[in-house]
């Protein structure tokens, strides 16, 4: 019995490595602060939780979906009128996703053939780099620099390769490097995919965890921007969803077919009362949006002010439940600093070379627990002495 070649590509993934650090020390007694993995820990909101229990508690809901509602599609095509000023034409440019996640891992499925080109941002979210590996892809990393201010350099981008590639992946407020695009970023962006008919994925999961005043908006709300690409939105960290998996696939209409075309080959849709707490999330009350970005602007600012009072300084995220930071002297790779940091402070961060070469330097560090524990964590850094 053998795996596929396309399995064989993929080794134990970073995150399910830290996890079994994690249970081995917990079993040891030691002391664990986890800032590796992006879960968040702020619950949905009561109205939110109430609609899907009151629908999980109707027997008639447990019968396949197979498909969006009208409701859950007018709710989105709404959400995006209301929150973002674009208009979608609920039918046919809008699709369900069961979470963000699912899509952007399949969508190369629907739109590159083995050994066609996909742009991919470096450092990235490792799903922007697997989902076009696992249809057989070729990838062209876009290296984000922090002297660019982690934008991509549309200008590096080769024109041969330009003109072979399929996709680009493109995402801001940016995980990991917490980046936010200007205006003319997008209207480059645009431009480029037009030039070489490219089609853009754009990830749009963190636009309202953005902090000190910033406000982002859809990629979609650009001139020509449906045109050329669609957006994926989530509710796992703006609602606190993460385990009920609502995603979505918006904007060009033929590129949101494909998906749904696609799907309907892989699934059965997303359980209906997850779509009934998906239309109260994205209709009702959105103070919840407000108070979950406040809570996460209070945790950058103990993250850093505290790793700051013992040495280890790191720049303040303008956007996202994250931060990255630049690896302490001393040490020969963002692994052996994240191990060593586990090792001697039983402090989890992920290694930025998990996200890509451009990730080499930095780790990533997740906003995943309350401020007294970041600050524990930092203490807890300040007594192992790793930072000398």
């Amino acid at each position: 019995m053998q795996i596929s070649k396309r399995l064989a590509q993929f080794g134990e993934g970073v995150f399910t490595q830290l996890q079994s650090i994690k249970i081995k020390r917990l079993a040891e007694g030691k002391y664990v602060c986890d800032l590796s993995v992006g879960t968040p820990n702020i619950p949905p909101a009561p109205h939110i939780r109430r609609a899907l229990a009151e629908a999980a508690e109707d027997t008639r809901q447990y019968v396949y979906a197979i498909s969006d509602t009208a409701e859950l599609q007018d709710a989105a095509a709404a959400w995006y009128r209301r929150r973002y000023g674009v208009e979608l034409d609920p039918r046919t440019e809008v699709s369900s996703l069961l979470g963000s996640q699912e899509g952007l891992s399949h969508i190369a499925l629907a739109f590159a053939d083995p050994g066609d080109y996909i742009l991919v941002p470096d450092p990235c979210y490792p799903v922007f780099a697997d989902g076009p590996v696992i249809a057989g892809a070729k990838l062209h990393y876009m290296p984000m620099r922090r002297e660019r201010d982690f934008l991509i350099d549309f200008a590096e981008i080769p024109t041969e390769v330009a003109r072979a590639a399929k996709m680009m992946i493109v995402s801001y407020p940016n995980n990991p490097t917490c980046a936010l695009a200007p205006d003319s970023f997008y209207h480059e962006l645009i431009a480029f995919a037009r030039e070489f008919d490219i089609l853009v994925l754009h990830d749009n999961a963190y636009s309202e965890l953005v902090y000190d005043g910033h406000r982002c908006g859809s990629f979609l709300a650009f001139p020509g921007a449906k045109e050329v690409g669609v957006e994926f939105n989530s509710l796992s960290k703006t609602y606190g969803m993460a385990g009920a998996r609502v995603g979505f696939c918006l904007g060009n209409a033929m590129a949101v077919q494909a998906v749904k075309t696609l799907k309907s080959n892989m699934d059965y849709g997303m359980f209906l009362p997850v779509q009934k707490a998906a239309i109260a999330a994205i209709t009702g009350d959105q103070s919840c949006v407000a108070e979950t970005c406040k809570a996460y602007e209070r945790r950058r600012d103990a993250l850093c002010e505290s790793f700051a009072a013992v040495g280890w300084p790191i720049p303040k995220s303008p956007g996202t439940m994250f931060a990255w930071a630049p690896i302490p002297g001393g040490f020969a790779s963002s692994q052996a600093f994240a191990m060593a940091l586990v090792d001697r402070a039983g402090v989890l961060v992920t290694p930025g070379s998990a996200f890509g070469p451009s990730g080499e330097g930095f780790v990533r560090i997740a906003l995943v627990q309350d401020e007294a524990d970041l600050r524990a964590a930092a203490e807890a850094i300040r007594k192992s002495g790793i930072l000398g």
